[in-house]
């Protein structure tokens, strides 16, 4: 990837960064942390990789992204206004009555592909969707994003085995391994580690990135693209909060709203660092 693009795909990421903030703090509630940690993917997932059109979200022809940690919806909502879909300045309805903009994805939302939230279903819909695929000959793509607290979830092994046993290439799975969950450290809660041991026992192609290098997501999803015969899952190692430096690694900021103060810092930060990209 050369470093022009590269440099375009910080820039966007900045501004899905600010979207996140902008629509937590005008709630007044959301998660910050897991949707600040999985902003790079989902920018570079929707300017750069998925086949699809803003004009025409329904195109039964388009790739399916299914965000399994639904929580994460405001990092889904800004890369989708980013693409087009609706405009950035919606990002302050989040939350609010009679807005398309829900707490968690809504398949009515124009670019949303399945309603989720209720965490470890999602890799189920996006196991249907792949198999439905196979069966009618259609060539797109489906990418889930799971959270690794997330597949703790009994029902996101058993999407794993079906995955597997129906040799589902045309699914790419993504784990947001930031560490972090509502209660503390994954490892310390219910462990799921080796994640990369595990899911490749269940016959998947597994790959390990550092979900901040775009240059390697790139790699990752070429090779995805290469896989025969198995699904195949990318575990990228993340930081929580990502970009806000007093959310860095911090657990508490996993399901709250900055306050006056704490929005003011981090939306000075993330214009900083949007300014010095755009330079």
């Amino acid at each position: 990837m050369d470093k022009q693009l590269v440099r375009q795909l910080e820039t966007d990421a900045a501004k899905v960064r600010i979207g996140i903030v902008e629509g937590i703090y005008s709630a007044k509630a959301g998660h910050p942390g897991g949707s600040l940690s999985c902003a790079d993917l989902l920018t570079y997932l929707y300017t750069h990789r998925l086949n699809v059109d803003p004009k025409n979200p329904d195109d039964p022809k388009r790739d399916r992204l299914v965000l399994s940690k639904g929580h994460a919806a405001p990092a889904l909502y800004a890369a989708l206004a980013l693409r087009g879909f609706f405009p950035m300045e919606q990002m302050k309805t989040l939350r609010k009555i009679g807005s398309k903009l829900q707490g968690h994805p809504d398949i009515k939302t124009p670019g949303v592909d399945m309603s989720t939230g209720s965490l470890g279903q999602g890799i189920s819909a996006a196991c249907g969707m792949a198999l439905s695929a196979k069966i009618s000959c259609d060539h797109y793509k489906v990418y889930a994003l799971l959270g690794d607290g997330e597949i703790q979830e009994g029902e996101v092994w058993e999407a794993a085995m079906f995955a597997a046993h129906y040799q589902l290439d045309n699914l790419v799975a993504i784990v947001d391994n930031n560490g972090l969950q509502i209660d503390g450290k994954v490892s310390e809660v219910m462990s799921p580690y080796p994640i990369d041991e595990k899911f490749s026992a269940f016959g998947w192609h597994v790959i390990n990135i550092n979900g901040h290098d775009f240059n390697e997501m790139e790699k990752a999803f070429n090779e995805a693209e290469t896989v025969m015969q198995k699904p195949t899952l990318i575990v990228m190692r993340t930081t929580k909060g990502k970009g806000v430096s007093y959310m860095e690694n911090g657990v508490d900021w996993h399901g709250k709203a900055p306050n006056d103060d704490e929005y003011a810092a981090a939306i000075s930060e993330l214009k900083a660092n949007l300014a010095e990209l755009e330079k």
